[in-house]
């Protein structure tokens, strides 16, 4: 199944019930008074986080969705049932947004977390709300209110802990397909990858993250060029990033230029990527020869002026791989220790 990140939707709360207009009548009691009971609240729409769930695709074919309205009252006081609220279940990760507006509604980063995206409308009032020493009959009655209506925009952004950036064809699709069981398509034309793909890297026993394989990036795509904007969007969300550079472009292209093509639109996307560990991972060694390939690397890194940690892979024979998945393991590890101790703090 695809990965499916975006979906638009029309939620409608339930109208809340009317108020009734109603007079006690009994044989005994000829002037039994006003007895209109209130209406029941129309019911509310709620997103819930469910981690059992991983793709927005469900909503791509069903896009209305509407709660209960509340009933109405009856006589001897008698209150209308309140309408049953509607829950609607999404992966972890989703964002919704008012589609009319553009607001953020709801930011759903937790298994479980509840959010109310359509309130249900206020119940109605009865004639026996209204009953005074001046108004023995009343015949008032204040009907149910409209539910909430809204066109929301759910998003998905990928909760893993490492992302692939790079050029289309960098190889970042292999390379996800070795260190994990993910099977994304591969093939040698740009922007294979039109979905996110993730996968899981097992380190040992009890250790292991989630790796994203996301649509490659091209220059321009801050300003939503190519499949950029769907990139950059799943790239906020990861704790460490992978830059995978094909060391040996067959277009030609300068491997350098290519690293900082996206560099750059990392900065006009959001500032605050360039300061998320980025490690770089020169790939495809496999295709340079062994008496050059050192030397070819080093080169790059050097034009680079690169400060930060440094692997030298091939995705295709698996080489390198092993090192580069502890490393990245004793660094998540490494990492969330040390948020624990700052949410304490």
């Amino acid at each position: 199944m695809k990965f499916v990140d975006e979906a638009k939707i029309h939620v409608e709360a339930g109208r809340g019930g009317n108020g009734a207009c109603s007079f006690l009548r009994l044989k005994f009691m000829p002037f039994g008074g006003p007895d209109g009971g209130d209406g029941g609240d129309g019911g509310s729409v709620y997103l819930r986080a469910d981690e059992s769930i991983n793709t927005l695709v469900d909503y791509r074919y069903i896009r209305t969705y509407k709660a209960k309205d509340g009933e109405k009252g009856s006589g001897q006081n008698c209150t209308g049932k309140s309408g049953d609220d509607l829950v609607l279940r999404v992966p972890v990760g989703t964002m919704a947004y008012d589609d009319d507006t553009g607001e953020l509604i709801a930011d759903l980063t937790e298994p479980g977390q509840t959010a109310c995206v359509a309130q249900g409308g206020r119940h109605g009032v009865g004639n026996a709300r209204f009953k005074s020493s001046v108004n023995r009959a009343p015949r008032r009655t204040i009907p149910g209110q409209e539910g909430e209506k809204r066109h929301l925009r759910l998003e998905l952004k990928v909760l893993a802990d490492v992302g692939l950036v790079g050029m289309p064809n960098a190889g970042k699709s292999t390379l996800i397909s070795a260190m994990s069981a993910a099977r994304p398509k591969i093939a040698d034309y740009p922007f294979t990858t039109l979905y996110p793909y993730l996968g899981v890297v097992s380190v040992s026993r009890y250790r292991s993250f989630v790796i994203a394989d996301l649509p490659g990036l091209i220059e321009g795509a801050a300003e939503g060029a190519g499949l950029g904007i769907r990139f950059l969007k799943h790239v906020a969300r990861t704790r460490l990033l992978f830059h995978v550079v094909d060391v040996t472009p067959i277009d030609g292209s300068d491997p350098v230029e290519s690293v900082q093509a996206i560099t750059q639109e990392l900065a006009k996307y959001d500032e605050d990527l360039l300061n998320k560990e980025r490690w770089l991972v020169l790939n495809k060694v496999d295709l340079l020869p062994p008496e050059t390939a050192a030397e070819t690397c080093e080169n790059i890194v050097k034009r680079l002026g690169w400060q930060g940690r440094v692997f030298i892979i091939s995705g295709l024979r698996k080489e390198g791989l092993e090192h580069l998945a502890k490393a990245a393991m004793h660094y998540l590890e490494t990492h969330g220790a040390e948020e624990a101790d700052l949410s304490e703090e």
